[in-house]
């Protein structure tokens, strides 16, 4: 049933005639009376056309008792079509009255429409009202009744419950509304506010550097904590301030405001900040205008690019020196190959028993320059880390003591020596003269510094590196580590002459005074064993030099056995000598045929292969270059060689460092590896060992 259309009037009365009057009211055709028509006109007025009054007919049921009364709205209820309205006569023995039925019928149905009908007045106005404690739904109706009096009270009640329900159900539904567009405003609120924690949270536990300003006056409104920390600033330092109120980026409003306040970002301003420690920082700074609050504000971002410059730096220092470090191998290695003809030839002349004193003593002096070139040499190789060096087990307090003895010499009595050596030092795999000339070099640098003398302290201590230390020194490996420290207390040294110190030929002495090659061999001999140099310096504060070397667990060397006096030579044996050079090859014929010795030449090895082949059981030893022309190294021209005479000796030669070759070949200078540049006497001496002692002892590879 539609609640527009509900007409259902309920009438509760115990007299027959009464309910037989209001049949004869409410009810259309031809049970109603003829007097009711013209009060139906005055009530809804005459329809045009001559047609009658439009009014709907009632669906009136009845009840004789309160009891049955109850029961009829409660069965309507249940077929969901209630009654509108009752009519309920006030009297109705035995059993309820009208009053205690209307109670009960209101606490089935409240919303039913109710005329009380009496004729006496059995309650007040107050009386009911105390009981019923409302009135909206409630009237009253004196009998003898009118019959219009009922028409329009029929008419008007029924109307005012469909009414009242349908404001209800539109009141259910706003409600539903109300309480659907309550959620979604929660469950928005809800999710800004989540939105918003998050963003909090972000902003303050990213790791990088954000801070907010106001558009119009550019002042800090909040920050996060890795703001704080980069800048050395609290919070009530910060806030409310500008910029350039606190030196941060001074002329960032003067470059990035014009563009901000145009509605577009700025992105990549390298800039100027203060810092807690005092050190300035440089920062890339990105700012983006965003609204808070309804309120135009910029989220800075700052990124800070002093580590990353300080890094850049180290890498380009690091590729200078790797550059250099090439250029001074090569340097040494070609030089090398010209000492050794030098002092070759000089060695070799000095050999002829009947020579003349005056051209014996030249040849002296040349050999002797070239002692004093080849160390030049060997610091050279030192620095680009590429000298040749024979690592042991060390202990590096063994070596300070023994030093200590002859240090005081070399600085001079004007300057204290001082040695503070760490008890149970742990080994490092170091070479000994390697560390010696480290030693000696940080001392006579020490020495220059302090030309009125002072301290100079020799330090030894374990150190174990750990992430903090990374921290602190980039270039540092985690581990446990052996620290040789040298401190003087000498001029010291500024930036700018700290930044170049590891240079080769780089020096703040006069001409004639030094190389300038110490420092940048202390630098490429602590590289090669794996280290690295850290230094302190200020100017009129002094220096100290830490060198950094790894603990080693490799067991000690054995004693070396001593060397034999070779008693014999040559005795027409064949050689083969593979040298590009030719002057140097030359050179080693000569020495060689002067000692007995037969020998084929070749300048590579492809050459050196074919004579080989065509002189396959005559050659006894080879003798040859590691780096050579046209694709066959001495290494590689060896092991084929080999394949065919597994008995043949070989002796490898270069100006390089054995460890730039193939790791799986064992080179050991004096047995099967001959630095450049050699004397006679160490050549001659490495041949007749290859061949004159037994195998077990020659060791030749």
């Amino acid at each position: 049933m539609s609640l527009m259309q509900n007409n259902r009037i309920l009438l509760v009365d115990d007299n027959p005639a009464i309910h037989t009057d209001f049949k004869k009211i409410l009810l259309a055709g031809k049970n109603r009376i003829e007097g009711l028509d013209s009060a139906e006109a005055i009530l809804f007025g005459e329809v045009k056309h001559g047609a009658g009054p439009q009014i709907e007919d009632f669906e009136l049921e009845s009840a004789m008792q309160g009891r049955e009364a109850l029961d009829k709205v409660k069965h309507a209820l249940a077929e969901e079509r209630p009654f509108a309205m009752a009519f309920v006569d006030v009297r109705m023995p035995p059993g309820w009255d009208g009053i205690e039925t209307v109670a009960r019928m209101w606490e089935v149905q409240p919303d039913l429409q109710v005329v009380i009908c009496t004729a006496y007045s059995d309650y007040s106005w107050e009386d009911m009202m105390s009981r019923f404690g409302r009135s909206d739904n409630l009237l009253i109706l004196k009998k003898p009744f009118d019959n219009v009096e009922v028409l329009q009270l029929a008419h008007a009640l029924t109307k005012k419950w469909q009414v009242t329900k349908l404001a209800d159900l539109r009141l259910k539904e706003m409600d539903v509304m109300v309480r659907q567009r309550t959620q979604e405003l929660q469950t928005a609120h809800d999710r800004l506010r989540s939105s918003e924690e998050r963003f909090s949270k972000a902003f303050h536990a990213s790791p990088i550097a954000m801070a907010i300003h106001t558009l119009a006056e550019g002042r800090f409104a909040d920050a996060n904590e890795a703001f704080y920390r980069m800048t050395g600033f609290t919070r009530e330092q910060l806030i409310g301030k500008t910029a350039a109120e606190l030196n941060i980026c001074r002329d960032l409003e003067a470059r990035a405001w014009p563009t901000l306040r145009s509605q577009k970002s700025v992105r990549n301003i390298e800039c100027a900040m203060p810092s807690a420690d005092g050190v300035p920082r440089q920062a890339l700074v990105s700012l983006e205008i965003f609204n808070l609050g309804a309120q135009p504000h910029v989220l800075m971002i700052a990124e800070d690019l002093t580590e990353k410059r300080k890094l850049e730096g180290e890498l380009r220092q690091a590729q200078k020196m790797e550059a250099v470090g090439q250029l001074a191998a090569g340097v040494a290695h070609d030089f090398n190959n010209i000492l050794t003809i030098i002092q070759g030839h000089a060695t070799l002349q000095l050999s002829v028993a009947d020579l003349d004193h005056d051209a014996a003593d030249s040849f002296r002096h040349i050999a002797s320059a070239a002692d004093r070139a080849a160390n030049l040499t060997r610091q050279l190789l030192a620095f680009s880390r590429k000298q040749v060096m024979q690592p042991r087990r060390l202990d590096l307090n063994d070596l300070v003591r023994e030093l200590s003895t002859m240090l005081p010499r070399l600085i001079g009595e004007h300057i204290h020596l001082k040695t503070e050596l760490a008890r149970e030092l742990p080994p490092v795999f170091a070479d000994d003269c390697n560390m010696e000339q480290i030693i000696l070099n940080l001392a006579v640098n020490a020495r220059d510094a302090m030309p009125s003398g002072g301290t100079l302290t020799i330090r030894t201590s374990e150190v174990k590196v750990d992430d903090d230390y990374l921290h602190r020194v980039p270039e540092a490996v985690a581990g446990r580590y052996v620290c040789l420290s040298v401190r003087d207390t000498g001029i010291g040294m500024d930036s700018a002459t700290r930044d170049h110190i590891f240079e080769p030929f780089f020096t703040t002495k006069e001409v004639g005074q030094g190389t300038g090659l110490g420092l940048a061999t202390v630098y490429g001999v602590v590289k090669q064993h794996d280290g690295w140099v850290e230094v302190e310096s200020e100017s009129g504060k002094g220096s100290r030099f830490k060198i950094m070397l790894p603990v080693t667990d490799k067991p000690a060397d054995e004693a070396p056995k001593a060397e034999p006096t070779p008693r014999r030579m040559g005795s027409g044996r064949t050689v083969l000598v593979v040298e590009d050079d030719p002057a140097i090859r030359a050179l080693v014929k000569d020495i060689l045929i002067h000692h007995h010795y037969r020998v084929i030449e070749a300048a590579d090895g492809e050459e050196a292969l074919a004579l080989a082949n065509e002189y396959r059981t005559e050659i006894v030893l080879l003798l040859t270059d590691m780096v050579m022309p046209r694709g066959v190294s001495g290494r590689e021209l060896a092991a084929r060689l080999l394949l065919s005479r597994p008995d043949l000796k070989v002796i490898y030669t270069s100006g390089y460092s054995p460890e730039l070759f193939d790791s799986n070949l064992a080179l050991e200078e004096g047995v099967n590896y001959l630095p450049k540049p050699y004397t006679v006497e160490v050549l001659t001496e490495m041949l007749y060992s290859a061949l004159e002692l037994a195998p077990a002892e020659s060791a030749a590879r």
